[in-house]
């Protein structure tokens, strides 16, 4: 099984519903990284503070086929065709994968045969 690490950019607000849809559209696991996201624009100051928005990297290692249908349903929920949100999803193929759940494997494996 060849997989592949999906990356979603998404808002701190938006971090919980992401996960939902991603996992209704059959992902696993995830690992989320918090961060600061800082545009090409004049950032904003206010009293001597920089306000930068606040983003979650969601990290999901999926089967190549299974991952471009969670892709799809993340597009769709938070319109990542807008590029006005601040929101951004890729893929990056892995060549070697270690340390994934067994159960989880089962669950790809399940999730694909239904796909076929």
């Amino acid at each position: 099984m060849k997989f592949t690490a999906l990356v979603a950019i998404i808002e701190d607000k938006d971090e919980e519903l992401a996960i939902d849809v991603a996992k209704e559209a059959g992902a696993g696991g995830v690992t989320i990284i918090h961060g600061k996201s800082i545009g090409l624009e004049e950032k904003k100051v206010f009293f001597g503070l920089t306000l930068e928005a606040n983003v979650s990297i969601l990290l999901f290692i999926l089967p190549r086929r299974l991952s471009l249908t969670v892709m799809k349903a993340l597009r769709k929920k938070f319109d990542l065709d807008n590029s006005k949100n601040g929101a951004m999803t890729f893929t990056i193929p892995l060549s070697h994968v270690a340390g994934l759940d067994n159960d989880e494997l089962h669950k790809f494996e399940d999730n694909i045969k239904t796909m076929l």
